[in-house]
Formats: C-alpha cells, sequence, structure tokens
C-alpha cells in the first residue's frame, strides 16, 4: 500500500508543532508557562453576539443544513459593513460568499482557480496559508521579500517581467501577519494597476482590518477603482468580535472569484452552523462599543509589552496594527536564528512565542509575539527574561 501523498509531501514539518511539542513537555513538569505564541484571542466574544446564539439554537428549524454561500441576513449585513466602513458598494448574491473563516477561503479558492503548474507570488515572510493553500492545490508559488511598499511593488514588477507575465495571481495580506505592515490606498492604487495590465488576479487578507492603534482605520483594497475587476478580499470576524472559535468569515469582491469559491463550497460544505450565522449578524448590524473595548485592550498590552521588554533589555518597534508584534531577535541571538531563540526562552524564562522562520525563510531573524495574555503576564514575561537569559 502507498504511504507517499503527493500534497502532503509539499508541506514541510510544521515549526510550530515543534514549539507546541516543547511547550507540552515544560507543564507536564509543572512549569507556568506565559504563552504569547499562538494569535489566539483570549478574550470572550461580546455578550450580545453570544445571547443572539443561544436565543437562536433553541430553533430546532435552525438545526438543520445550511447554505453553503452563507444565509441572506450575513450577506446583507457584510454588505452594510462594507458599505459603512469603506464607502464600498457590494452585491450581496454575486460579490459576498460566508466562508469558514477567512483561512478556509483562501484555501478553496485557491483550489478553485488552480491548475497545476500556475504561478502564483507570494510575500515572504507570511501566514502560512497564504503560500501553502496554493502549494497544496497544485500551483508553483513564488516569493516577494516583504519590505517597504515602494520596494515591495518595484519587486513585484520585476518578478513579473522575470516570469514572463506568467504570474496568475499574487496575495497580499495588510495590517500583515507576522510582520505587522499597513498600507495606504497609494499602494493598493499602484497595485491595482500593475496588476490590471498583467492581467493578474489579486487575493487580499484582510483579516485585522479593526486592529489597529495610532493610525487611521486601515483601507480596503476594494476602495480603488477597477480593484473587483480583478481582486477579491478575505476578512474575518475572529479577531474583529473575538470570534476565533466561530469559524466566521468572508470573501468580497470579482464576480468570477466568487462565483468560483461558491460553486466549489457547493460541493465541499453546507455552510457554517445557522445560528453561527445569525449570532453573526447580530455583531455586524449591533453597537460598535465591543470592537473599540477590543483594540482598546490590544492597545494596552502593546503599550506595556514595548515599554516592559525594553526595560528588560530587549527593544522593537511597536506595530501600527494587528494583534502581534514582529521583533527582531537581540543581535547576541541573531545569527542563530528563530527556532534556537524561540527554544531559549521557553526554556529559561517560560516564555512561548513564534519563531519568524514558520513564517518564510525572510522571517529567520524575527520572532511574532501575540498579545494574547493580560497585561500583568505581560509584565510577568519580561521580568522572567530579564532574570533568566542575558540580552
Amino acid at each position: 500500500m502507498k504511504t507517499k501523498f503527493e500534497r502532503v509531501s509539499l508541506l514541510p514539518p510544521y515549526v510550530f508543532s515543534e514549539i507546541n511539542n516543547l511547550k507540552a513537555k515544560e507543564r507536564l513538569k509543572g512549569r507556568d508557562i506565559i504563552d504569547l505564541g499562538m494569535g489566539n484571542p483570549d478574550q470572550p466574544t461580546p455578550k450580545h453576539v453570544v445571547n443572539k446564539l443561544i436565543s437562536t439554537i433553541k430553533n430546532s428549524k435552525t438545526h438543520r443544513y445550511s447554505i453553503s454561500r452563507g444565509i441572506e441576513g450575513l450577506r446583507k449585513a457584510q454588505r452594510e459593513y462594507y458599505k459603512r466602513r469603506f464607502g464600498v458598494n457590494l452585491d450581496k448574491d454575486e460579490e459576498i460568499v460566508v466562508t469558514l473563516g477567512s483561512k478556509e477561503g483562501l484555501a478553496n479558492l485557491a483550489s478553485a482557480i488552480t491548475s497545476k503548474g500556475d504561478l502564483v507570488l507570494v510575500p515572504n515572510p507570511s501566514y502560512p496559508i497564504h503560500p501553502y493553500g496554493f502549494l497544496i492545490a497544485g500551483a508553483s508559488v513564488k516569493n516577494i521579500k516583504m519590505e517597504c511598499q515602494e520596494s515591495f511593488l518595484k519587486n513585484l514588477s520585476l518578478k513579473i517581467k522575470q516570469y514572463k507575465n506568467r504570474v496568475k495571481a499574487i496575495i497580499i495580506n495588510y495590517p500583515n501577519n507576522p510582520t505587522t505592515d499597513v498600507v495606504c490606498l497609494d499602494f493598493y492604487k499602484e497595485l491595482v494597476n500593475i496588476c490590471y495590465r498583467n492581467q493578474i488576479w489579486i487575493l487580499s487578507d484582510l483579516a485585522y482590518a479593526e486592529i489597529y492603534f495610532d493610525i487611521k482605520p486601515p483601507p480596503s483594497i476594494l476602495q480603488i477603482n477597477k480593484a473587483k475587476n480583478i481582486a477579491v478580499e478575505f476578512s474575518s470576524m475572529s479577531k474583529t468580535f473575538n470570534m476565533p472559535g466561530w469559524r466566521i468569515g468572508f470573501a468580497c469582491g470579482n464576480k468570477v472569484l466568487i462565483s468560483a469559491l461558491a460553486r466549489i463550497k457547493s460541493y465541499l460544505d453546507y455552510g457554517a452552523f445557522t445560528p453561527i450565522q445569525v449570532a453573526a449578524t447580530a455583531a455586524l448590524n449591533g453597537p460598535e462599543d465591543c470592537i473599540n473595548e477590543i483594540r482598546s485592550v490590544y492597545k494596552k498590552r502593546r503599550d506595556i509589552l514595548i515599554s516592559s521588554f525594553k526595560r528588560a533589555g530587549w527593544n522593537f518597534p511597536p506595530p501600527d496594527a494587528t494583534m502581534f508584534a514582529w521583533a527582531p531577535i537581540p543581535e547576541k541571538y541573531s545569527d542563530k536564528g528563530s527556532l534556537y531563540f524561540t527554544k531559549l526562552l521557553l526554556k529559561k524564562a517560560g516564555v512561548a512565542v513564534s519563531p519568524g522562520i514558520g513564517f518564510g525563510k525572510y522571517g529567520d531573524k524575527h520572532v511574532r509575539i501575540s498579545l494574547v495574555e493580560n497585561e500583568h503576564r505581560i509584565r510577568q514575561a519580561a521580568r522572567s527574561i530579564k532574570n533568566n537569559i542575558k540580552i
């Protein structure tokens, strides 16, 4: 019996699994691990959203199969959110699909539009589903180093020329996970112009649109004229409303891409559980106080992280957005790489972070620190690093 599977063999050993195993071993020894690794929100989902789920689930009619592209009420709510937040008009039937989180949407769209050998450009470092969703689908993935906006666009033009206009799609992610970079509308305008001229699809991941600090609200690529001709944008309720386990997200934009995603999803799933979709509708249509409160919590944690780690001797720039900090490894350990330094933090200080190498080769000089512990625990992590590691 054959035991080697082509698509599985494309995937390298999951770096984060190695860290998770090490965390488990340390906890078995009775150690208190301060976990700043996975971007898993620790705050509760807003009460009015939970209450809506509870009241809806009592109706047995909602226990049946749902609709793979999402219930109409939720698609209407997403349409109104885009109009309110970005000034973008969307057709709820042709330009919006509800997904099981943005991760599922990206992976299924990659499967829907990819032929074996298609060339796709992905920033490096990047969130793992961005390259591996297309690799699993059979594409040839090429990297663009994550740099400043101007350099990124120049590199994109060079890549298009290098590959002789064979690029089928590009993935972008702003605010970015893991680098926390943000961009302005001028960046999106130039990106759309480049890709429109070269007939390249754009897949934009906007999962952190509402987690930002001290800056203007991050824009949507769909605000740019002509963007809907070539772009689709993924968003998620996981971070905005503290709903990571609920698995609700959206794909919005180009009708051709939305149709392809909706069609492939119709073969693969019946959509999210209807009461969850109804509760998500209540979240989008409800008061925005909870969003502001969630953002405020992350901002306080960010500020404490930066100041307390600085006192511990580890300086890194404060992020403008997302629930992460992208921290350069202290110079003393830089040559040893992010996996070594991550293990050192865990073993010596009892602090877990994510090694930058897990997001791509160009991330190996950094670690990603998640703002998923309370303020006291963040200060505790800083003291433990100061007392146990020479930085």
